[in-house]
């Protein structure tokens, strides 16, 4: 009984401790919009090639469980 006491402190703790870090986390200031501009870029190229080299556009088919056995 005891011991189970001692997990759920335990995982309390935890618990606290993330909730305090991503708490902080959230508060912190921009400095400039440097860092934010590169991430949007990124975020819009991952989109593009996502779409550009995905199985319909690239096979003009749509991905089955087969494709994973097939044979170069």
């Amino acid at each position: 009984m005891v011991s189970l006491a001692v997990m759920f402190g335990l995982f309390g703790a935890v618990a606290a401790w993330l909730i305090a870090v991503l708490l902080r986390r959230r508060n912190g200031a921009t400095q400039n919009a440097e860092g934010l501009l590169i991430e949007q870029a990124g975020r819009i190229q991952a989109q593009r090639d996502r779409s550009s080299y995905s199985a319909l556009s690239m096979h003009n088919t749509t991905p089955t469980m087969s494709d994973q056995y097939r044979r170069p």
